[in-house]
């Protein structure tokens, strides 16, 4: 595999979008872990294609920080054809926070719980497997941050979740 650091020269601005743009593709990130956490170094988001080396992130993040569904990253394709992201171009104004049920506590494992709690908010979102019912879910520009962060707090509190932000906007933080 060739370094993600390599990849297709850019098209001039006034070229046409390259063959494929509006596809969906898939797009590696490369992170290092954390620990006691999942044992995984990489994870690959959908994306559609805008041109030759950018793309939209179509579903929300499990792993990678920083990200959150609807931002536009650079890519560069490896000689095996890989997508590797290289960087945000544009922030979406999207959030993305992960819920993991405590599976002694009153939701127990049922991701099912989790989205309904959030669902009068209209947030969509993920689970990670029905063995490990992390629940990752996109926070859209603006939804109501203050309400959300507080049913946050409020069921890591009663003992409902454990929670992360893992890309919060600028609005996020300030509500």
């Amino acid at each position: 595999m060739s370094s993600p650091d390599t990849g297709p020269p850019r098209p001039a601005r006034d070229d046409p979008p390259p063959p494929g743009a509006g596809r969906r593709i898939k797009v590696w990130f490369r992170f290092v872990p954390r620990e006691d956490w999942l044992p995984y170094d990489t994870e690959g988001l959908w994306a559609t294609r805008l041109s030759a080396d950018t793309a939209r992130v179509d579903n929300v993040p499990f792993l990678q920080d920083g990200v959150a569904e609807g931002e536009t990253v650079r890519f560069t394709t490896d000689a095996d054809g890989v997508h590797w992201a290289t960087g945000r171009v544009a922030d979406s104004g999207n959030c993305t926070v992960r819920v993991l049920p405590v599976p002694d506590g009153p939701l127990g494992r049922d991701a099912r719980a989790v989205h309904e709690r959030f669902s009068p908010f209209g947030l969509g979102g993920e689970v990670f497997s029905a063995d490990f019912p992390l629940v990752a879910l996109t926070v859209p520009v603006g939804a109501d941050f203050r309400a959300i962060k507080e049913l946050l707090v409020r069921g890591r509190d009663e003992g409902w979740w454990h929670f992360e932000v893992s890309c919060a906007t600028e609005a996020w933080r300030e509500a």
